[in-house]
């Protein structure tokens, strides 16, 4: 029984992905658990922060100036070969932080209090470029700046700022409450899995479902795989320079899918969305095996430990 229980613990990831494409019919239909699922695993995360640890810091510039110039490059790189291309994989660039990001920056042992400072950046500053940028691409006269602003904005708030706002609150007029969940904060990590799982499944079956070519999907998917593989380096390497490696990573490299889904559906080519929704699958590939990487670090630690206290 422990061994069973400690596999599932070692591999959730893979098995909550392996779990969305084979029940995708059972786990598209909890869809609307999500947004819930993912409010309870951030004010689990958050009540482990305090406002005070929120700090703007130089990574952070560094970082949103990649999110936004690297979408125009990646734009401008791609373009002359496929439009659509170029947009889904533009799309994967500017988009924001995933909200889930600070579960994985924690479960890894980086600074979440960096990480969560800078998703509320990111996602405030892509609320304003996007609507900027994106009609320079494909024109769309019915939306304009104050609409889509307040729309991305309200994609955004329910799910990471109220669940901050909450934790604060909560930690002043009922500390208990605070102290209990900050405890149960581990449990955040299972809440997305299943997240994943409903994530994964709503991805495989949209690209069952897609009306466009077989070519065009596995070329945005491979594009998508090379953005998510750069992200993840460019935001490693960078976070090495400030001491904040995971941070930097998880903040460049793992996407609000779902947001990026929705903006190549309300601003670019439809077809565009298929793009990010590769990048579902590929950035937590990555995840599961950072995970892995750090499990195999720690187990060579324990069976050090063990052979210096017999020798």
């Amino acid at each position: 029984m422990i061994t069973i229980w400690k596999f599932f613990k070692d591999w959730t990831l893979p098995i909550a992905m392996s779990a969305g494409v084979l029940g995708y019919s059972f786990f598209s239909s909890l869809a609307f658990l999500t947004p819930f699922l993912i409010f309870i695993m951030l004010l689990l995360t958050f009540c482990k922060i305090s406002p005070k640890e929120l700090k703007f810091e130089p990574l952070h510039f560094w970082l949103f100036l990649i999110q936004v110039l690297g979408a125009l490059a990646v734009y401008s790189l791609l373009a002359p070969f496929s439009k659509i291309v170029a947009e889904g994989a533009m799309v994967c660039v500017i988009c924001p932080t995933a909200t889930a990001a600070a579960v994985i920056t924690a479960r890894l042992g980086g600074n979440v209090a960096s990480l969560t400072t800078y998703t509320l950046l990111g996602n405030i500053g892509a609320a304003v470029a996007v609507p900027l940028l994106f009609p320079l691409i494909e024109s769309h006269p019915e939306l304009s700046f104050w609409s889509a602003f307040t729309v991305i904005l309200g994609k955004i708030f329910p799910l990471l700022i109220c669940p901050f706002l909450l934790a604060w609150l909560l930690s002043y007029i009922a500390p208990r409450i605070h102290k209990l969940l900050a405890e149960k904060s581990a449990v955040a990590f299972y809440l997305w899995s299943v997240s994943l799982a409903i994530v994964t499944a709503q991805t495989f079956s949209s690209l069952l479902e897609g009306n466009s070519g077989e070519g065009m999907a596995w070329e945005q998917a491979l594009s998508a795989l090379c953005v998510c593989g750069i992200q993840f380096l460019v935001g490693k390497s960078l976070g090495s320079l400030y001491g904040n490696r995971i941070a930097g990573g998880q903040a460049l490299g793992q996407k609000n899918t779902i947001l990026a889904i929705w903006m190549a559906h309300t601003y670019l080519n439809p077809l565009s969305a298929i793009g990010p929704g590769a990048y579902v699958l590929w950035q937590n590939a990555v995840n599961s095996w950072q995970l892995w990487k750090k499990r195999r670090r720690e187990e060579r630690v324990c069976s050090q430990n063990r052979q210096w206290l017999h020798s």
